[in-house]
């Protein structure tokens, strides 16, 4: 009776391994960016919204890279989002109080994709805690909105551009 458990938690343990190690073989990264730009006539201590244009997505050129296709995509989450300042090149986040991201397409409503509250940073980049949500209908679109909503601790003489940059973690099925 022993060796039937031994065997069948050695087996048990085999096969959650393997699960892991395909998985791990069909999972890939995805970047995509986008620009915010911050104008200098944003309110203090208000939050304010900018509406961005379309980001295309990629994704059916990187499915086909990874050997997969959007079919059997099973499983997108945000791994990463990174802010940094493009102009002016001298600006450091101080003026930022906050900031919330969110993810839209034409097919699918909107949720939240990232944010950064009590911003302290005195950098000109900053990582945003990002959101466990399924992403997967975001990412098989051919496009997809983003909405920023950002609140400003201190004025701005002038306009701020800002660079988002957004790695998604994609797993498929082998078939």
């Amino acid at each position: 009776m022993k060796s039937k458990f031994i065997a069948l938690t050695a087996f048990l343990s085999f096969f959650l391994t393997s699960c892991d190690a395909v998985d791990d073989l069909l999972t890939f990264t995805i970047s995509n960016e986008t620009s915010i730009k911050i104008p200098s006539t944003s309110p203090i201590n208000l939050p304010s919204e900018i509406i961005m244009p379309d980001v295309t997505t990629n994704s059916s050129a990187e499915f086909e890279n990874n050997k997969t296709k959007a079919s059997l995509v099973k499983d997108v989450k945000l791994k990463s989002l990174k802010l940094s300042i493009s102009d002016p090149s001298d600006k450091t986040f101080t003026f930022l109080k906050s900031v919330h991201l969110y993810i839209s397409t034409a097919n699918s409503e909107e949720i939240e994709l990232a944010y950064q509250d009590n911003i302290m940073a005195t950098t000109n980049t900053i990582d945003l805690i990002c959101t466990d949500k399924k992403l997967d209908e975001y990412i098989k679109a051919d496009s997809y909105k983003i909405r920023t909503q950002v609140t400003l601790k201190e004025t701005l003489t002038k306009d701020v551009t800002i660079k988002a940059d957004m790695k998604f973690k994609v797993t498929a099925d082998p078939f």
